[in-house]
């Protein structure tokens, strides 16, 4: 049986040579995932059938272990780690891959988050690693380096929870609406946000999440590893609970 098809745009695939066999793996599973409606009927023309294609590691493809090996390593597990949520020791980690301008990213983080933070982060099951994935131009690497600004004063969930509020996409992310926004947030030091929004540190670490999401084949958002085991897009809140009670069953 198929999996429930999800809305999709792509960006072209940039794949490191030193990770092909975790890039090869995902490209069976063809990471599909929500973005801008008006790419999904173009995207669904295409491709028919949808994200029907195989989870690595259940289709006993060869080198799928070594390749889930690789993605479970992925989890930086940093305690200081301000884009993150969770015990850094949690059993089971979700990496998300994510934009501020995707449309079903929005509704991951409203629908389904919350309640994987209630039912898994709070006890300790679950750790989320937040990794920013802009792929919709320069106002979606702002509103990126803007959440890095806001977590550098412990506000990213804050900054997070304001930008995917319902319709906060339709205002866009202007410099004027950032700064709306970290206010929002409850940002104590706005001054220090907008140079720290500028400033090298937070291309840096831009760079390095998208650097990571490429190179292991993500192309669209929002896309997910929970601990190696891809998901892709914003599935049911039933599809997250079951690949978290599996991954933590095979602790």
């Amino acid at each position: 049986m198929s999996r429930p098809r999800t809305p999709a745009s792509k960006k072209p695939l940039l794949i490191s040579a030193g990770v092909a066999l975790a890039a090869v793996t995902l490209g069976l599973l063809s990471w599909q995932a929500g973005a801008p409606e008006d790419r999904a009927a173009r995207y669904d023309a295409t491709v028919p059938g949808g994200p029907a294609a195989p989870v690595p590691g259940e289709s006993g493809a060869a080198g799928a272990s070594d390749a889930n090996a690789e993605l479970l390593a992925l989890a930086r597990r940093e305690a200081g780690d301000k884009l993150a949520a969770g015990r850094a020791d949690a059993p089971v980690v979700l990496i998300e891959y994510s934009d501020f301008k995707c449309g079903y990213c929005g509704k991951f983080a409203r629908d389904t988050e919350p309640e994987l933070v209630k039912k898994y982060v709070e006890n300790g099951t679950l750790r989320i690693e937040w990794r920013n994935f802009p792929i919709f131009g320069a106002e979606s690497e702002a509103a990126a380096r803007a959440a890095w600004a806001a977590g550098q004063q412990d506000r990213f969930r804050q900054f997070h929870a304001a930008a995917y509020a319902d319709g906060a996409k339709a205002k866009g992310f202007g410099a004027d609406r950032l700064l709306e926004l970290a206010e929002e947030a409850g940002v104590p030091d706005l001054e220090r946000f907008k140079k720290d929004m500028d400033g090298d540190a937070a291309r840096q670490a831009l760079a390095k999440d998208q650097e990571e999401g490429y190179r292991i084949g993500v192309s669209s958002t929002p896309s997910f590893l929970v601990n190696g085991k891809p998901i892709a897009g914003a599935q049911p809140l039933d599809a997250f609970t079951e690949a978290i009670e599996k991954a933590k069953a095979a602790q």
